[in-house]
């Protein structure tokens, strides 16, 4: 039988590698982060609502936090994963808009999905959104107000006004007024240089009203594991002197450590004194510094705690290493790993030092600390998952008040700058012509998801809230956006519904560069499970795009 120039099949790929490629791939992926969008849509805005998710071990997870929804969702779609990606980079670089982020760029994909259907080349569009996005952020840095002032209290206010719009989505928002003074206070307490949000310690205790969460400005941890004798210590002090140890006190028993011969019953004798003249020195010569209160990040035994009890000393043992850096910082001095030269200079001191009951649970409170460059938030409320929600939340708010104060330009909120950025794009495409004009066109209609999503959330009527709103925006209303206590629409920036220009900036630049990443891919190689990747595989050629899985 004769095949003429017929070229034989090659297969380079090992026999049940699954892959997919073109323009139907492309739209695959496409709508993978359009399911993972339409999850987090309901959670956005004041009015939205939360999420239950219960995770395989059954532990289970209230929220509204785009980061943490999708970090509990087992997402296992390779192109789906970005979305994940993009929301974790947005909570750790700003703290919130991770549900925009990815609402956004699951928008801006399904804007781009009928160009592909039509025969338009991905690179067609992703020159367009390029081009969009740029403008976008430009244009936000244009409006973008800057409000510093040298007058602390409107510098108060205005971190207040941006912590306030932080929590309106979340659990907390009915208590707002109350959290809102806790997060400021808690950032102004750091050291305004370097801001490190890690020395704001969070101690969650279950039990009790939000409304009965503290604010401590210094440092409050949990009473550690305590021998006999240790009822027997003070609980107050009033400016104490505190050493903090790295040593452990307490009697070794040698036999793990060392081996001795004996001959006679002195001798042995002998050795347990020295074992007890060892620790007996240490312990005189912590007294002898004049220290009030021993803390230790190693254990602290039942003759140290009887010791410090009879002369009055409080001590603790086994304080957590974060907890220890946050009194070192509160109250001076340093971490000492000798007894033998303990100077003045390396002990700290606060204004009062307590022991109380706080629901079920006793704390050390360090207050009135001299170099308090730390402070601790204790939460409290009626459910652990409740507790874990608020903490969620007010680490948003804290690392939004954290933003605006290195950036003090802010911009309104509630679809405001969304808005004025898509009536802007869209008088800018009627000024070029072609493809491109289409696709800013498409980058525009997307950016009002946000403010009609806000409407859906709130069961408004979207339709008639966004034609009024683009009127108000072509009217030259820049910070018109949807107002949730009339239910109508109004000026968000004179309603102080304020939010760090950073945050939009950087939402939109990762929902843009998702987005692109995404429309770039046209090829999707699976291998076969417990095979490594590249197990008889060569890519084909002239493609250098693929998403292993």
């Amino acid at each position: 039988m004769n095949f003429g120039n017929q070229t034989p099949t090659i297969v380079v790929l090992k026999e049940g590698t699954d892959a997919s490629q073109g323009r139907g791939q492309i739209i695959s992926n496409i709508n993978a982060c359009m399911a993972v969008q339409e999850t987090l849509k309901p959670t956005l805005g004041p009015l939205g609502s939360d999420i239950l998710i219960v995770s395989s071990n059954q532990k289970t997870t209230i929220s509204n936090d785009g980061a943490t929804i999708l970090k509990l969702l087992d997402v296992v779609h390779p192109a789906a994963k970005t979305l994940v990606d993009i929301s974790r980079a947005q909570d750790a670089e700003v703290g919130d808009g991770t549900t925009s982020v990815t609402i956004l760029a699951g928008e801006f994909m399904k804007e781009a999905k009928p160009f592909l259907e039509e025969g338009i080349s991905p690179h067609i569009i992703i020159k367009g959104y390029r081009k969009a996005v740029q403008l976008a952020v430009s244009k936000i840095k244009e409006l973008a107000v800057d409000i510093t002032n040298n007058k602390e209290q409107n510098n108060r206010q205005l971190l207040e006004r941006c912590a306030k719009t932080a929590m309106s989505s979340k659990l907390i928002h009915n208590n707002s007024d109350f959290f809102v003074k806790m997060v400021v206070d808690s950032v102004l307490s750091l050291d305004q240089d370097e801001l490190d949000e890690k020395l704001i310690g969070i101690k969650k205790i279950p039990g009790g009203a939000m409304e009965e969460s503290m604010f401590i400005d210094g440092v409050a941890f949990e009473k550690t594991f305590s021998y006999a004798g240790f009822e027997q210590q003070p609980k107050n002090f009033k400016n104490p002197k505190i050493v903090s140890l790295n040593i452990e006190l307490e009697l070794k028993a040698e036999k793990d450590n060392a081996e001795v011969r004996v001959e006679h019953v002195e001798d042995y004798q002998a050795i347990v004194d020295a074992e007890w003249q060892i620790i007996l020195t240490k312990l005189e010569e912590i007294e002898k510094t004049g220290a009030n209160i021993v803390l230790s990040k190693l254990p602290i035994g039942d003759l140290a705690t009887q010791y410090f009890a009879d002369r009055n000393i409080f001590c603790a043992g086994r304080v957590s290493s974060d907890d220890m850096n946050r009194v070192i910082q509160a109250v001076g001095g340093s971490v000492q790993s000798t007894t033998s030269d303990i100077q003045p200079e390396h002990l700290g001191t606060c204004e009062t030092f307590e022991e109380i009951q706080i629901g079920s649970h006793r704390y050390n409170l360090f207050k009135g600390c001299p170099e308090a460059k730390t402070c601790t938030l204790l939460l409290r409320g009626g459910a652990e998952q409740v507790i874990a929600e608020v903490e969620r939340s007010l680490h948003d708010a804290i690392m939004i008040v954290k933003r605006a104060l290195q950036n003090k330009i802010v911009v309104a909120g509630g679809g405001a700058i969304e808005m004025e950025i898509s009536k802007y794009l869209r008088d800018y495409s009627k000024t070029i012509a072609g493809k491109q004009q289409l696709i800013i066109n498409a980058f525009a209609k997307a950016l009002e998801i946000i403010p009609r999503q806000l409407c859906e959330n709130a069961g408004f009527d979207g339709v008639e809230l966004l034609n009024r709103l683009r009127m108000a925006h072509f009217q030259g209303e820049k910070w018109y956006g949807i107002d949730f206590e009339t239910e109508s629409i109004g000026d968000n920036y004179n309603k102080f519904v304020w939010e760090p220009a950073l945050v939009k900036i950087n939402a939109l630049s990762s929902a843009t560069e998702a987005t692109n990443l995404i429309l770039s891919i046209d090829e999707t190689i699976k291998n076969k499970e417990g095979e490594s990747p590249n197990a008889g595989m060569a890519p084909p050629p002239g493609r250098g795009r693929g998403l292993p899985m």
